[in-house]
C-alpha cells in the first residue's frame, strides 16, 4: 500500500484549459490524472454529433491530449481516468489505441466502461411498468419520450476500480461521476471497500473539491480575488491522500492561483444541495463533518469526513428537445442610452405582435443595467455611456423563431438613434435541450468493463 496517493485534476468541463492536464503531468509529481468532460447538456450534444457521423460522439480533445502526454504518463507511471467517451465510449477508446500504436507504445491497457447509456432501453422500462418521473416536477417520462435525445445513468467508482484492478493505464467511460474519478484511485491503492461509508465519503468529497479544476485553486473565487496571484498561469488542484482518510488539497509549486481555506470552502459549496446528504451512486456524504485546516502555503488539510449508506437508485440524466430559441443584441450609446434601449424593446415587441408570431417566452435584458441582478439593480445613472439590448425568444414553432431573427437588423434604421453592435449578422436559431432528471433502480443497470491493449 502506498503511503500517499496524488490525484490531479486536469479538466473541469469540456472546453477547459487545454494546457492544464499537460502542466499537471509535467510540472510535478502525480500518480493519477482525472479529467471531467461532461455536463448535463453535453451528452445530448454528443448524441447529435454521432447522429451526423457514427464515428463521433466523444470528446476529441481527450484523444489529442493522450497523444501529447502518453510518453510522459508511461515514463512516470501515471494513470488517467476520464468520462470523455460520451455516447461513443468504444470509439473514443479505439482512437486512443490508434494514437498509442502510432507513437509506437505497445502494451498500453485501455479500460473501457459502458452501461450508462440507457436511451435504447427507455421504452422497455416503461413497458415493464417501471416508473420514471422527473425528480423536480413529477412529470412522467412517457410525456416526452418521443423527444428524448440522450439518457445516461450516473455511474460511480465501482467500474473504475474494476478497470484499475485489471491494470488499465488509461480509462475512458461515458457518464461517470466526477467524484468517482477521484474516489476510485484511492479505493484501488488503499484497499478501501464499498461498504465503508466514511472512506467512500472521504474520496467523494476529495473528488468534489477538485472536480471543477481551477475553481478551487483561485479561479472564479470571490474571496480577496484581486490579490490571487498569476491567474494567467493558474495551477490546477491536486489531492494528496493518505490511508487514514485524511487528504491535502494543493497544487504544483511555481504555478499561479491559490489553494486556501476560503478557496476550498467556495468549491465545497458548489452544487452541494443538502449539506447533510450529498448523494452519489457510491455513498451519501455529510458535508457538515468536514474539517479544514491550514497545512502550509497552498495546502489545506481535510479531515473528519463521515458518510452513510448509499441509495438503491441511480440518477439518470435525460435530455430532450423542447422547442427553439434565438437571442439578438444591439448596443445603444449616450445620451439616453437606457431610454433608447427600452424604446427599441417596445418597438420590436409590437412588431412581433403585429406579425402574429407566437412564442412561449420573450425575455429582455439590458446589459449594463439589470442583466445580472434584475429588478434589484434599480435605475441606472442618467449619463450611463452605453446599454446593450439583449432580447431572446423561445417557442415550439421554428418558423416563428426564424422570423424573429429577421426583425433585429431593421431596428438599426427604423428605431432609436446611435446604435451599434450589429456587424455579426442575424442571430442563430438553436434547438433547446431541456433537462429531465430521474431515478432508476440500480438492479436494472448493467455495467461492463473491457480492457483493450495496444
Amino acid at each position: 500500500m502506498k503511503e500517499k496517493v496524488r490525484v490531479a485534476s486536469g479538466q473541469g468541463f469540456w472546453g477547459d484549459m487545454l494546457t492544464a492536464p499537460i502542466d499537471q503531468v509535467r510540472k510535478g509529481p502525480i500518480d493519477y490524472l482525472m479529467l471531467d468532460y461532461l455536463a448535463e447538456v453535453t451528452m445530448s450534444i454528443m448524441q447529435k454529433q454521432r447522429a451526423r457521423r457514427p464515428e463521433a460522439g466523444y470528446a476529441r480533445d481527450y484523444v489529442s491530449l493522450i497523444k501529447e502526454i502518453l510518453p510522459d504518463i508511461i515514463e512516470k507511471d501515471i494513470k488517467v481516468l476520464s468520462n470523455a467517451g460520451g455516447v461513443n465510449v468504444m470509439g473514443c477508446a479505439e482512437a486512443i489505441r490508434d494514437v498509442a500504436q502510432e507513437l509506437g507504445h505497445k502494451g498500453v491497457k485501455i479500460g473501457v466502461i459502458t452501461g450508462d447509456d440507457i436511451m435504447p432501453r427507455l421504452q422497455e422500462f416503461l413497458d415493464k411498468g417501471i416508473e420514471i418521473n422527473n425528480m423536480d416536477t413529477g412529470e412522467p417520462l412517457a410525456d416526452i419520450l418521443d423527444k428524448v435525445q440522450a439518457a445516461n445513468v450516473y455511474l460511480g467508482a465501482r467500474p473504475l476500480v474494476e478497470a484499475l484492478d485489471q491494470g488499465a493505464r488509461i480509462i475512458v467511460g461515458g457518464r461517470l461521476t466526477d467524484t468517482g474519478l477521484t474516489l476510485a484511485p484511492l479505493m484501488h491503492e488503499f484497499g478501501w471497500t464499498f461498504d465503508n461509508w466514511n472512506q467512500l465519503a472521504i474520496g467523494t468529497i476529495a473528488g468534489h473539491i477538485i472536480e471543477c479544476g481551477g475553481q478551487c485553486s483561485g479561479g472564479n473565487c470571490q474571496y480577496d480575488w484581486q490579490n490571487i496571484p498569476d491567474l494567467e498561469d493558474i495551477g490546477f488542484p491536486i489531492i494528496e491522500a493518505y490511508p487514514n482518510g485524511e487528504f491535502v488539497v494543493t497544487k504544483h509549486e511555481n504555478t499561479g492561483g491559490i489553494v486556501s481555506i476560503p478557496s476550498v470552502k467556495e468549491q465545497l459549496l458548489y452544487e452541494m444541495g443538502d449539506p447533510h446528504e450529498y448523494i452519489t451512486p457510491d455513498v451519501v456524504a455529510d458535508f457538515t463533518t468536514i474539517n479544514l485546516t491550514d497545512d502550509g502555503e497552498n495546502r489545506v488539510r481535510v479531515s473528519g469526513i463521515q458518510g452513510k449508506e448509499n441509495t438503491e437508485f441511480y440518477k439518470v440524466s435525460i435530455a430532450y428537445s423542447s422547442g427553439w430559441k434565438s437571442v439578438g443584441t444591439l448596443v445603444y450609446s449616450y445620451p439616453d442610452a437606457y431610454e433608447k434601449a427600452k424604446a427599441a424593446d417596445r418597438i420590436l415587441r409590437k412588431r412581433l405582435e403585429n406579425l402574429g408570431l407566437e412564442f412561449d417566452v420573450i425575455l429582455t435584458e439590458f446589459v449594463g443595467v439589470n442583466a445580472t441582478h434584475g429588478h434589484l439593480s434599480g435605475e441606472p445613472p442618467k449619463d450611463i455611456p452605453e446599454v446593450q439590448l439583449r432580447i431572446g425568444v423561445r417557442g415550439q414553432n421554428r418558423d416563428d423563431i426564424t422570423r424573429f431573427t429577421k426583425e433585429i437588423a431593421p431596428l438599426i434604421l427604423t428605431g432609436p438613434p446611435a446604435v451599434t453592435g450589429f456587424a455579426g449578422g442575424r442571430p442563430k436559431v438553436e434547438e433547446i435541450m431541456a433537462y429531465f432528471p430521474a431515478l432508476i433502480p440500480k438492479d436494472l443497470i448493467e455495467t461492463k468493463v473491457e480492457i483493450i491493449e495496444t
